[in-house]
């Protein structure tokens, strides 16, 4: 019997199968933003997108982008 597990990591997901708790690659999370890959790494790194730093790699909420982005609205109604 072999000790060797394979797992299949690419769409982990907290607490259930729910979309809104979908934890995202950047790569994903660019896409998801329609964005490049390393401006949503950069804006990650200036903190001014919410992420976690795992290992070297960076991981998004599906959801936590989804309350940014309608933050970021709110503020660009409050300043036209």
């Amino acid at each position: 019997m072999s000790n060797q597990h394979q797992h299949d990591y690419g769409s982990i997901i907290i607490g259930g199968h729910d979309d809104a708790t979908e934890v995202m690659t950047s790569v994903e999370a660019a896409e998801y933003l329609k964005m490049h890959v390393k401006t949503v790494c950069r804006l990650a790194k200036e903190r001014k997108i919410p992420a976690k730093k795992v290992g070297s790699e960076w991981r998004f909420l599906r959801s936590v982008l989804d309350r940014w982005l309608a933050q970021e609205e709110e503020v660009v109604k409050v300043l036209d």
